[in-house]
């Protein structure tokens, strides 16, 4: 969540930021005006807390000089009821700006690139050269169907459509890729944890997916729970509310889990394949750090799922997100994004974000320093999208007749 504090004491640089992310300046100036007019209603509040204190510390001298405390009396009650009245109007106008506060992204850091979408991202750096085919490369839906191993059709008929089911080579190869990636993970200095693959709605609204992406989410129904649309939820949660041991950061957490997603927005898009899915396997990073801790740490990750790609011998780049195409929670993010021979382009297969403290306003998470609580910075990404990088697997490694070089480090994780 925003800083409502900083906004007050400097609304242009907040707002000019903001703007930068596409967020309407009608918004902006509605949370401004009940930003301002609530920190007024509670400045008077404070004001007759005060003035009340002032008049019950003149009980004992009105006894002492044997006055009537009556009208005193009824002047204190009178304070009360005002105060009741202003407490009330404090209350709702706090509410409301929660509320707005809440559907308002992360500002974008300094260092983002102006931008209206992902034609204005940077491509950083390129690592590894696409393979040369002496054939026609395929795209996987092809290999996987004249193979046997991706099987779309029994997929959408055990649930619906972007639903698939696997076998063979293409099964064991999902399940080898999470074991090598949580062990690679671990190699890296993250902790790897089990987590629920269900959040409650504190949850969820503590890494920004509630209030503004519940159309994206499955729902239980009558349960204050929801299908994880990525272990980032959980990871980072898993600290919700707490004051977290300074000497224990920067704390760096890996995790497998299933994600669900009703991918709302994304219609008539990646309908073939198994790119854009409602579930799909994933193994996430998450870091809490100290404020001074997380530039370093975004470095790290990037770092980690770049050499994940490079060890599959899979070509990949780094790409910068302009401010238009970055996420909601995110104050910078670095794409990695893996070459398709099949589809002849780069897609995207991991996002890592800094949020710095955006979600840890949202999720309460701290630490101390010198007494005094301090905002951890989150960040999040994929290490990898595990289907996204079945996908990359069977693109770049295979044969004219449609059967898959398995790569060297994952030959030991293939039984």
């Amino acid at each position: 969540m925003i800083d409502v504090k900083l906004l007050q004491k400097d609304f242009y640089k907040v707002s000019s930021a903001l703007l930068k992310k596409g967020v309407d300046d009608a918004i902006l100036d509605d949370l401004k005006h009940k930003s301002e007019t609530a920190k007024a209603k509670r400045q008077d509040m404070e004001g007759l807390q005060a003035e009340q204190n002032a008049l019950s510390s003149q009980f004992g001298a009105y006894k002492k000089d044997g006055k009537d405390i009556n009208e005193l009396k009824a002047q204190i009650n009178d304070l009360k009821k005002i105060k009741i009245i202003y407490e009330d109007e404090v209350r709702i106008l706090e509410d409301e700006l929660n509320n707005i506060a809440m559907g308002i992204p992360n500002m974008p850091d300094e260092s983002v690139p102006l931008g209206d979408g992902e034609e204005d991202n940077i491509v950083l750096e390129n690592i590894g050269t696409p393979k040369e085919f002496n054939f026609i490369p395929k795209e996987h839906w092809d290999i996987g169907e004249k193979t046997e191993i991706i099987d779309f059709e029994r997929g959408v008929k055990i649930a619906k459509s972007r639903f698939v089911a696997l076998k063979g080579i293409a099964a064991k190869l999902e399940r080898a890729l999470i074991n090598y990636f949580l062990d690679f993970n671990t190699k890296r200095g993250f902790e790897e944890w089990c987590v629920p693959f269900m959040a409650n709605s504190n949850t969820l609204i503590g890494t920004g997916q509630l209030p503004k992406f519940e159309d994206d989410l499955f729902k239980i129904e009558e349960e204050d729970l929801y299908l994880i649309p990525t272990a980032e939820v959980s990871l980072t949660n898993l600290f919700n509310d707490e004051i977290v041991d300074e000497a224990k950061l920067p704390m760096l957490l890996t995790s497998y889990t299933p994600c669900f997603r009703k991918e709302a927005g994304s219609a008539g898009r990646d309908t073939r394949g198994i790119i854009r899915q409602h579930q799909f396997d994933k193994v996430e990073m998450v870091a809490i750090t100290k404020q001074d801790q997380s530039k370093e740490v975004f470095g790290k990750m990037i770092n980690c799922a770049s050499d994940l790609l490079t060890s599959l011998e899979l070509p990949h780049r780094k790409v910068q997100l302009c401010t238009g195409d970055l996420g909601f929670s995110a104050a910078t993010t670095i794409d990695l994004e893996v070459w398709l021979p099949g589809q002849g382009k780069y897609r995207e297969i991991s996002s890592i974000s800094n949020t710095m403290e955006f979600q840890a306003r949202r999720a309460k998470i701290r630490y101390k320093d010198n007494k005094k609580n301090i905002l951890c910075h989150t960040l999040n990404g994929s290490s990898l999208a595990v289907g996204r990088t079945l996908v990359a697997i069977i693109e770049n490694h295979q044969n004219e007749d449609g059967s898959i070089n398995i790569p060297e480090v994952l030959k030991n994780y293939i039984r």
